[in-house]
């Protein structure tokens, strides 16, 4: 393969993985936002501590409702 091919495939797979990780944000985002709005919360009360308590609460239940299944 070409030096220009190989350059290709690469600037390729570099926008590829751009893709991927806006889209992993934009999944994050949405998820983020429906947690707060179904829970009522209010943004002046997120600090980051309430943030990683709720996040760590919500990734146990996930988990127990895994285990569940």
């Amino acid at each position: 393969m070409s030096q220009s091919n190989l350059e290709k495939q690469e600037a390729k797979l570099k926008a590829l993985n751009q893709k991927i990780k806006d889209e992993k944000n934009k999944i994050e985002q949405r998820l983020g936002k429906q947690i707060i709005s179904q829970a009522n919360l209010d943004y002046a009360n997120l600090s980051n501590e309430n943030i990683k308590s709720l996040s760590k609460k919500v990734s146990e239940l996930l988990k127990e409702k895994s285990v569940d299944h």
